[in-house]
């Protein structure tokens, strides 16, 4: 947590941010009233059995008599009764509300997440919307039920309490009702500095829980590095500050303890004291003294709890901001409210509306800045893409070669002018129906967990085995498969962790195949592949591209040299553009990247 959400965190009131909760909280607003009498009840029952002991003592020891045992008897196990169940009730209503919420937050941050463009990703890394998404769901989950339960129960008992004594005894209540505001800054006081120290241990915690996961992950780094050393210290660094910051908040919450025990004795005292020289007068008897005495004991607890609530929701405060923050969050890219009308959202796509996709694509005078930017990396970009075009796309590493793909896929939308499909603007057509006819293969591989068919079927759900079979011969894929134990239904592991990188590679494009795209988008896809795969899979890919519009960000030039349009970027900027030949006839900044290259690869078949 970064020092500005401290600070924002300290300034804020506790009820702050709770109405952004009220739409995820209102479904369950039955089983909460429920919860909140059921917590009054409890808390009055707890009340009232000290006098029922006040009874016993006055009537049944003092008086020398049996009459009535039997009905204070009964009495006494219906309310036990009642508060058994209610409590059984309430618990299991609050376990259900706390799941409930935790559950929906979670499913509509998810959710909005795959409505988000590529810029929100860009600039937020994953263990950032990790969090929000697991971690702050799961405390405003318990936030909703638990200390709402605890803030009711612990403040209406003190309210009952009060009442009964004043009720009872004026005089001795406000004996004990001078200890209170005493009490009172003390638990504020240790309280603030219990939040502080509790929130510096969940910030060493994550800083430790990120140095072991780094430990483990780049286990191979680390050893080929030599610096196993340096890690070891680091990670005793982390952990010796976070055995400081602990014994120093067990140090605080013992001395706190003891205090609110020396509050509690000292109202107990104070009780037997005044109590005493009062009874000895005969004003009270001996269990209206038992009743204060019981109150005063149990008092500082309650009081405690209803302090310790308020400072848990204070601290939760920036779970909630984090949270809401995210889903409130509005994407660079959106369909407009009568493109949703026609051709629906993301979740409830309205197919039947959609039309067919020919692959026609045109930049018009387009300009572009990305969100997070200053300059323009497009300016006043005119490109005409027939249907069936080869596009390429080629630079050194870092030169901005994806611009121009993030923008035919509206990943981005153009600053200034326009992107038109099949002669439409982009914008005038659900990202669903652009998405759902595009194939793209990236140069980093990633399957999901699950086995090679459940991958495969990303690109089409209800394709059939031999479907599948045949887009894995289309990219020579059908050895990869062949060779696993169990085929089709071989797993392929967390990430795909089972194959290497080139065959993972493979079977992305067989996915990205299967379904068949109007547009195929090829992102440096062939960098991970050895020379002898490359050489069959770009007979593939030639295959493959016949009748469809293609962009294909290359790294080695040698494979884009029958491109229909080959672009040249640099920082940012199209610097020339034509087909192989024009470009090698004007020996410009393309010829000299493909000689050198050309050189590259001669020396390195040489040794």
């Amino acid at each position: 947590m970064s020092s500005k959400d401290n600070s924002e965190n300290n300034r804020m009131l506790p009820w702050f941010g709770i109405p952004k909760l009220l739409p995820y909280v209102r479904p369950y607003r039955k089983m909460i009233v429920v919860m909140v009498t059921l917590g009054i009840v409890s808390s009055l029952i707890d009340s009232v059995y000290p006098l029922f002991n006040r009874y016993a003592l006055d009537h049944f020891v003092a008086g020398e008599t049996l009459q009535g045992l039997g009905l204070f008897i009964v009495l006494y196990v219906i309310l036990l009764v009642i508060q058994v169940i209610g409590n059984f009730i309430s618990t299991y209503l609050g376990g259900k509300v706390e799941m409930s919420v935790d559950r929906d937050l979670r499913n509509a941050a998810f959710n909005h997440l795959q409505t988000l463009s590529f810029s929100y990703f860009n600039q937020n890394n994953v263990g950032y919307i990790h969090a929000r998404v697991m971690s702050d769901s799961g405390k405003i989950g318990e936030l909703i039920a638990w200390y709402l339960m605890d803030t009711v129960w612990n403040g209406s008992y003190v309210i009952c309490v009060l009442i009964m004594m004043l009720a009872i005894n004026l005089r001795l209540a406000l004996y004990i009702l001078a200890l209170l505001p005493f009490a009172a800054l003390m638990i504020i006081f240790f309280q603030r500095i219990l939040v502080v120290l509790n929130r510096k241990i969940r910030e060493i915690n994550s800083t430790i829980t990120g140095d072991f996961n780094e430990g483990i992950t780049g286990a191979k780094q680390i050893k080929t590095l030599v610096v196993e050393d340096t890690i070891q210290k680091d990670f005793e660094k982390d952990t010796e500050e976070y055995r400081h910051t602990a014994v120093r908040a067990a140090h605080h919450s013992a001395l706190f303890r003891s205090l609110v025990t020396l509050t509690s004795s000292a109202a107990l005292a104070l009780v037997l004291w005044k109590g005493g020289m009062i009874t000895r007068q005969g004003v009270i008897m001996i269990g209206t003294l038992s009743v204060f005495m019981t109150y005063a004991l149990g008092m500082m607890e309650p009081i405690q709890n209803v302090i310790s609530t308020l400072s848990g929701v204070i601290a939760i405060q920036v779970n909630i901001e984090r949270l809401t923050r995210l889903l409130e969050t509005e994407s660079d890219v959106a369909d407009t409210p009568e493109v949703i009308e026609k051709y629906g959202d993301t979740f409830h796509p309205k197919k039947e509306n959609w039309e067919p996709l020919h692959g026609d694509v045109e930049f018009r005078d387009v300009s572009f800045r990305y969100p997070d930017g200053d300059e323009m990396v497009l300016e006043h970009f005119d490109l005409k893409v027939p249907h069936g075009t080869n596009v390429a796309i080629v630079g050194e590493t870092g030169a901005g070669k994806s611009t121009l793909v993030n923008l035919v896929c509206r990943f981005y939308e153009p600053t200034m002018g326009q992107v038109l499909i099949d002669g439409r603007d982009v914008r005038e057509r659900s990202q669903l129906w652009l998405h759902s006819s595009i194939g793209y293969v990236l140069q980093t591989p990633h399957l999901f967990s699950g086995s090679v068919r459940d991958n495969l079927r990303y690109g089409k759900p209800d394709a059939t085995d031999e479907e599948i079979w045949q887009a894995l011969r289309l990219v020579s894929a059908e050895d990869v498969v062949g060779k696993l134990d169990k085929g089709l239904d071989s797993d392929v592991g967390e990430g795909g962790s089972n194959l290497s990188t080139g065959e993972k590679q493979l079977l992305s494009f067989a996915r990205a195949l299967l379904a068949d795209p109007r547009i195929l988008v090829l992102d440096e896809a062939t960098s991970s592949i050895d020379t002898v795969t490359e050489k069959a899979i770009q007979d593939a890919i030639g295959t493959v591209i016949r009748g469809r519009t293609s962009f294909v960000i290359a790294h080695r030039l040698s494979t884009i040299v029958n491109a229909n349009i080959i672009l040249l970027v640099s920082d940012g900027k199209i610097i020339e553009r034509g087909t192989h030949a024009e470009l090698m006839a004007k020996k410009g900044a393309y010829y000299e990247l493909y000689t050198r290259q050309y050189i590259e690869m001669e020396t390195d078949r040489a040794y």
